[in-house]
Order: structure tokens, then C-alpha cells, then sequence
């Protein structure tokens, strides 16, 4: 049994030349709004609060820009990657490629981390603000109706309800499923106009709350330490560590390869040049939300509409929470596309089974893997609260760069003559300082979170070797 069996990366090229089972139809712009659609998102609207308020404070831009240096290392890697194999399933079909096939199924099963459970997040943040918009029109949601199970609400008269599910959460994910069925091109001119929406009323708050900030709330920068990850310098890189998941949105963009025009030229200006746009917006927004309000006031489900109450912003105030709707929805949209794909990649290889792999012979996606990845986010999602889904989402992502990392180093070792498209800069730098990173910051989270990596990765070494290991296609062909 050999469970380090490659697929060779010839073959991939070859195979990404000549399948046309996925319709090509993204270009450059479309990829890079796909990054921007994924990446402004939880990061900004929600975890930008709970991390100032339990972990960092001020220095939550600290954490912003820790987590940005780190996802650069690792976006430059991707960026050679998805030129050489311009395949669906990102880091899944990279680890196939250069690590074996167990290590790909592994990273394959840490990806559902990553996309599914990144989608669940954002979908409970999503309805943090539609509850929120809505009260401000005269429309109250019930609070059995609107938050994880077993939160307990408190009303507006002192009482307490206990939730039973997020309601508001499931809908949104039905929404994005259907839509992600329909066609990637249709997809893709939704997200492009949510993100014109959520840039705009990005800047729309940088600008209409930057008055409003006192300094005062700045000091001290770095609140005294009062705990392991409690302020302090470990607060720092545990909140470097959780706002790390609002950065996989380039990740994402790789997953799109396969349905790329010129995957070779575009996915590296998807991916890095979203990257970069991002960074910047959220050391802006961090930045001015703990200036307006005192830290330990910006854990709750809608910190940046807390923040444009309190700047005397009025109706903007509205306008930015109904921006902030539309732009978590563009989050939904492109972490639900990413999971779909990277299971259709595994059901393809043999790994998952060959009833999910199947392409609608009219709108050309893999429907299958669309609806049950939907059903699984919905149910997750009503049950869910932000941060417990928003910890195992970062370090999810930070192990797919770390193998990803790796990666690059084996095949420029293995392989250093196929030609590439695009090459990580000074590699032997980047590339390893892309791998120590996201382990540093995978040490900063809790234990808690770690014991749930360990048993979910329990669970998939089961399954591997119940199923994929003996239906492997690669098993097959040996």
C-alpha cells in the first residue's frame, strides 16, 4: 500500500489543458474580486471586535498586520502553484502533486475546516447585522430565531430566551447554494457587484468615522497581559492567530483555477493582488473602530455599526450595515464555491464517492458537491457561535500554508526544470519563512482548539483508510 503514491505534474498540466468538464469563464478582474470578495468580510465586520475586546485591544492592528506578513509569504507560494497547476482543489491537488497521496487527503480534509466552516462563520456574522438592519427599519426577528443554540438573549426588558437555531443563517446559505448552482459566471458578476458595494461602504466608514476618534482610546496600546491570549503580547499573536481566517480569501481564488480563462497569467494577480488591497483596508478599519470605541465595548455580533453609531454617522450608519450584509454575503458566496470544488477534485481522484462528482449538463458546476456542502454549512451555521467556528477556520487555513509551503520547496527540488509561469521570489526565503509563520501562529491558539483539530483529523484518517485509500484511482491504475 503505498499511501505517498503522486499524481504527476505533467499529467495535471496536460489534464488542465484538455478537460473542459468546468466552463473557463473568469478573467483577471473576476479572480481578483473573487480575493476581494473573500477576503473583506468576518475580518473586518466581526472578528475585529471580539479579537480587540478579548485579546489585543488597540493592537489589534498589530495582529492585522502579523497575520497580512504571514499570508504574503503564503500567497506567493499559491501564486506559483495555481500557474503550475491550474487544477480545482488548491492545496489538495498541490499536496497530490508534490507530498503523496495521503497528505493530500489530509490537507483535502483540513480544507473543510477552511471553506465550510469559514462559510459558517461568516454566515452567523451575516446575521448579526441583518438582525441588526432590520430592527432599525421596525422589523424584529425573533431572538429564539437568531442566534446559536443554547445562547442565552437578553431582551429588551431584562428577561433572558434561550435560541434554539440561527434562522437568518440557513436562508443566506440556501441563497448562495442555489446561485453557485445556476453558473460560475453568474456567480462571479454577483460577487463583482458586492464588491463594489462593500468596498464603497468600507471607505465610506474610514472616512465618516475618522473624526470621531479619540486617542484616548488607544491607550495604552497594548493592554497589560492578564492571561495567557488575554492582552498583553500573547493577546497580540492569539488575535493575530483568529484574524488570520479573515485572510483565506486568496486561498479561495485558487480553487477557481480550473475555470479560469488564463489561469497561467490571471490567478497570480487574483490572488496577490487582493491580498494586498485587503491588508491595507483592515489596518484602516481596525484602526479606527478601537479609536471611536473603547475596546472592551466591541464584543458584540456588529462592531463596525457599533463604531459608526457612536462617530454620529446617522443614516450612514444603516447604509454601512447594509453593506456590510451584502459584503459577508460575497464571503459566503466564495468559501461555499471553494469547498464544492475541492470536494469534486477528491470525488474525482476516488477519495470521496463518485456519486458527488457530478457536472449539471446545462449550467456545467458541480452541483452535487454544491448542495450537500450547503446542507452541511446550514446546519453548522444554526448551531454555531462566531468565535468557536472562527478559531478552527485559522487554523485550518494556517496548516493548508504550511503544506503549501512545504511544497513549493519539494517540487523546486524534485522538479527544478518544469517551467513556471510565475515563481515565488527568493523561495528559499519565502517559502520557509511562509511554513514557521503560520506554525507560530497555529501555537498562539487555545488547547481547546487544537483538541478539535486532533479529532477531526481522527475522523478523516478513518475515513481515509475506509474508503478513499482501497477506491483511490491512483490505487487503481498501480
Amino acid at each position: 500500500m503505498n499511501l505517498l503514491r503522486r499524481k504527476s505534474v505533467t499529467e495535471l498540466q496536460t489534464e488542465a489543458l484538455t478537460d473542459h468538464s468546468l466552463k473557463r469563464a473568469l478573467g483577471a478582474l473576476n479572480l481578483t474580486m473573487l480575493g476581494i470578495g473573500a477576503i473583506i468580510g468576518t475580518g473586518i465586520f466581526v472578528l475585529t471586535g471580539t479579537v480587540a475586546a478579548l485579546n489585543a485591544g488597540p493592537a489589534v492592528v498589530l495582529s492585522f498586520v502579523i497575520a497580512g506578513v504571514a499570508s504574503i509569504f503564503a500567497a506567493l507560494c499559491y501564486s506559483e502553484f495555481a500557474s503550475l497547476v491550474p487544477m480545482a482543489g488548491s492545496a489538495y491537488t498541490y499536496g497530490y502533486a508534490t507530498l503523496g497521496e495521503l497528505v493530500a487527503w489530509i490537507i483535502g480534509w483540513d480544507l473543510v475546516l477552511e471553506y465550510a466552516l469559514g462559510a459558517v462563520t461568516v454566515a452567523i456574522g451575516w446575521s448579526g447585522y441583518v438582525v441588526s438592519f432590520l430592527k432599525d427599519i421596525g422589523i424584529t426577528v425573533p431572538p429564539a430565531l437568531s442566534a446559536a443554540r443554547g445562547t442565552v438573549v437578553t431582551l429588551a426588558d431584562g428577561s433572558t430566551i434561550t435560541a434554539v437555531f440561527n434562522l437568518p443563517a440557513v436562508i443566506i446559505i440556501a441563497i448562495i447554494t442555489t446561485l453557485l448552482v445556476i453558473g460560475i459566471k453568474e456567480s462571479a458578476n454577483v460577487n463583482n457587484v458586492i464588491v463594489f458595494v462593500k468596498v464603497a461602504v468600507v471607505l465610506l466608514f474610514i472616512g465618516g468615522a475618522a473624526h470621531a476618534i479619540n486617542p484616548a482610546n488607544w491607550h495604552p496600546f497594548i493592554p497589560p497581559p492578564e492571561g495567557p491570549g488575554l492582552y498583553g503580547w500573547s493577546g497580540v499573536m492569539t488575535g493575530a492567530a483568529i484574524v488570520f481566517f479573515a485572510y483565506i480569501g486568496f486561498d479561495a481564488v485558487s480553487t477557481a483555477a480550473q475555470e479560469a480563462k488564463n489561469p497561467q497569467k490571471d490567478m497570480p494577480i487574483g490572488i496577490i493582488g487582493s491580498l494586498l488591497i485587503c491588508t491595507v483596508l483592515y489596518i484602516l478599519v481596525s484602526g479606527i473602530a478601537t479609536g471611536v470605541v473603547p475596546y472592551k465595548e466591541l464584543n458584540v455580533p456588529d462592531p463596525i455599526a457599533v463604531a459608526a453609531d457612536r462617530a454620529g454617522m446617522g443614516w450612514m450608519s444603516s447604509l454601512i450595515k447594509l453593506g456590510a450584509i451584502a459584503g459577508l454575503s460575497s464571503v459566503i458566496l466564495v468559501m461555499l464555491l471553494g469547498q464544492s470544488r475541492v470536494f469534486w477534485s477528491m470525488s474525482r481522484d476516488g477519495l470521496l464517492p463518485q456519486f458527488v462528482n457530478k457536472i449539471h449538463p446545462r449550467f456545467q458546476t458541480p452541483y452535487m458537491t454544491s448542495i450537500i456542502t450547503g446542507i452541511g454549512v446550514a446546519f453548522v451555521s444554526a448551531l454555531l457561535t462566531v468565535r468557536e467556528a472562527g478559531s478552527l477556520v485559522s487554523i485550518g487555513t494556517l496548516l493548508a500554508f504550511v503544506i503549501v509551503s512545504v511544497g513549493v520547496l519539494v517540487l523546486r527540488i524534485r522538479e527544478p526544470t518544469l517551467p513556471r509561469a510565475f515563481k515565488t521570489p527568493w523561495v528559499w526565503f519565502v517559502a520557509p519563512m511562509g511554513a514557521f509563520s503560520a506554525l507560530y501562529l497555529m501555537a498562539s491558539l487555545p488547547w481547546r482548539t487544537w483538541e478539535r483539530l486532533i479529532i477531526w483529523f481522527a475522523a478523516g484518517i478513518v475515513i481515509y483508510f475506509g474508503y478513499g485509500v482501497r477506491h483511490s484511482k491512483l490505487a487503481s491504475k498501480g
